[in-house]
């Protein structure tokens, strides 16, 4: 009598559920794909080698006296600093490097932000926070200043009077705004005296312009009142010059950075070196962004000085500028000591706030740059070297497939898939990442791209032989592809974690160009798991099921007699009754 039938029992190494894998990594590729129309993104972002740029050349000025502060602890902190800047600002692959004892080299590859890193690039000057003794705006129309609640968080105002309401929140007036006051004869006389404040209980400025002589200033007071008269914002070239020859320890005239307002500013009371930290972030509330700074021990109590002298005056005496290069760059107002920390907001966008953010977070550079030259780098050198390494990666590619195809003949179909499979995962994830995380794509990055098709090739040809080597058994396709699988797989792991290790190393110990091939050599190893574990394993297994595979077709690299097969191993049946000498009998 026959044993009930129990349920099959599984082969070796278990069936798989192929059908979800695949539905799976097909999900992941439509997404990816639809990730890149969706963000107008189609192509990787290049670096500068391909797309071309912008190199810009900085020489080291000190100031008189003071020639040994170009030494290389300096110059290499303004490249450490000028690096932060340009990448900071999303400016990939950008390149800063000392060239001989005095110059620095930026070499910012084109983009949408290049222009802006440029820019910040040039303020190599030193960062101060300056009291405002005099605002004004220019020709232009005002733009929103800041001026910050008792609890030192900045809301915008107009460049106007400010009048506190029922909470003791600083906002606009009714009254139509009106040029910025003056301080008195007395604040200015005071911050000429290197006192860096004005003085408490200044009275509310009424006149659009400091007039000394009414409360009888020195002469010094009406040559800055004069500097201030005359001073012109209107274009960049003149803000520069008007930023020409500042010191810190004395009052002094500026632009801020779009010409649409003049200063009078006193003496610097904190350094941007006190500056531990400053970033760009949305304020949860109303959703606005702005600016959050913090100081170092020193730089607390200085801000706290400065501001509890501040808290106490009248707009626009309860301003202080942040001014690089001696523009300022912002100048919100204060209602209270502030220390420790701060906040700024106003009519911030997310690329103003980072940008504010990055000129806080990076400080003062140790010594002052000037522009000496700025080429333009073209991608013809690139592109022929790319053009010629795509020549080797195409040949190489074609000679790898031509041997799939001479050696395992139908199997070479999976490894072509899988290849394919591979190359636009690849190709859209680069491409969502230049966006993303600023990855430009470089020459050595194309080279680890390259490299990445021999191990991806690898780990087809480990599990075609081990499935070659189950049959060579005596095993059938199906059972053999499963069986296969588990020893496949382990070597498979082993190699990738070794290139993805070595690639890991790469990238940490590097810098420059290097870390392109490094990342896109780890990021293809770990792609490489994901098509074999997704897909070709889940397609050989369903392939299995056809019979121009599952019977050992001569074209389709699994033929027994060509593998040289043993045959199966079958025990012969045994009879349970004895011989019978006569059938008569039987």
């Amino acid at each position: 009598m026959a044993a009930p039938n129990k349920g099959r029992r599984p082969a070796a190494g278990g069936q798989s559920k192929p059908g979800r894998a695949l539905a799976f990594i097909l999900i992941a590729m439509v997404a990816l794909t639809g990730g890149m129309f969706l963000s107008h993104t189609t192509t990787p972002r290049l670096g500068i080698d391909l797309a071309g740029g912008t190199s810009i050349t900085l020489k080291a000025k000190a100031e008189p006296g003071q020639e040994s502060a170009i030494n290389k602890k300096n110059m290499d902190t303004a490249v450490q600093i000028m690096n932060r800047r340009v990448n900071g600002l999303g400016v990939s692959e950008a390149e800063v490097q000392t060239q001989g004892s005095d110059n620095i080299i930026v070499n910012i590859p084109k983009g949408t932000n290049s222009e802006q890193a440029r820019q910040q690039v040039g303020q190599t000057a030193k960062l101060y926070f300056r009291p405002v003794l005099t605002a004004q705006p220019t020709a232009a129309p005002p733009t929103p200043s800041a001026s910050p609640s008792p609890s030192g968080k900045a809301t915008p105002t107009p460049s106007g009077k400010a009048s506190p309401n029922a909470s003791g929140k600083a906002t606009p007036s009714a009254g139509k705004p009106s040029s910025a006051g003056t301080p008195q004869g007395r604040a200015l006389t005071d911050a000429l005296k290197a006192s860096g404040t004005p003085t408490p209980g200044a009275s509310k400025p009424s006149t659009p312009a400091p007039n000394p002589s009414a409360s009888g200033d020195s002469a010094a007071a009406a040559k800055l009142q004069a500097q201030f008269a005359a001073l012109d914002c209107s274009t960049k070239e003149a803000r520069s010059k008007a930023a020409e020859g500042a010191k810190s320890s004395e009052p002094t005239v500026a632009c801020d950075k779009d010409g649409q307002e003049k200063y009078i500013l006193g003496p610097a009371e904190v350094d941007g070196t006190d500056v531990s930290k400053a970033q760009a972030v949305i304020n949860q509330q109303n959703g606005q962004w702005i600016v959050q700074m913090d100081f170092t021990g020193g730089g607390s109590k200085k801000f706290a000085a400065i501001t509890g002298k501040l808290s106490q005056q009248q707009y626009p005496n309860n301003r202080f500028a942040i001014a690089l290069d001696n523009q300022v760059v912002s100048a919100p107002t204060v209602s209270s000591t502030l220390s420790g920390s701060a906040e700024i907001s106003g009519n911030f966008t997310q690329a103003s706030a980072q940008d504010l953010a990055n000129v806080l977070s990076y400080g003062a550079l140790p010594l002052s740059f000037q522009e000496q030259g700025v080429t333009t780098v073209t991608a013809a050198l690139g592109a022929d070297q790319l053009h010629a390494g795509l020549i080797a990666g195409a040949i190489g590619l074609a000679l790898v497939i031509i041997y799939l195809v001479a050696y395992y003949r139908g199997l070479a179909t999976i490894a072509i898939l899988s290849l394919v499979v591979s190359a636009i995962l690849t190709y859209a994830i680069m491409t969502l990442l230049g966006p993303t995380i600023s990855f430009a794509l470089n020459l050595p990055a194309v080279c680890g791209a390259i490299v990445a098709i021999g191990i991806t090739a690898d780990s087809f040809i480990v599990y075609f032989e081990r499935i070659r080597d189950e049959i060579r058994e005596g095993r059938t396709l199906r059972p053999a592809v499963e069986r296969a699988w588990p020893r496949a797989r382990r070597t498979i792991l082993v190699s990738d974690f070794v290139s993805f290790l070595a690639a890991a190393v790469l990238f940490v110990v590097t810098v420059g160009k290097v870390q392109g091939f490094a990342f896109t050599l780890g990021l293809t190893t770990l792609l490489d798991v994901v098509v074999v574990f997704l897909f070709t394993k889940p397609v050989m297994t369903l392939l299995a099921r056809r019979p121009f595979f599952a019977n050992g077709h001569p074209w389709s690299g699994l033929d027994p007699k060509r593998l040289g097969a043993k045959p199966p191993l079958r025990r012969a049946r045994r009879t349970t009754s004895a011989p019978v000498d006569n059938p008569k009998e039987a």
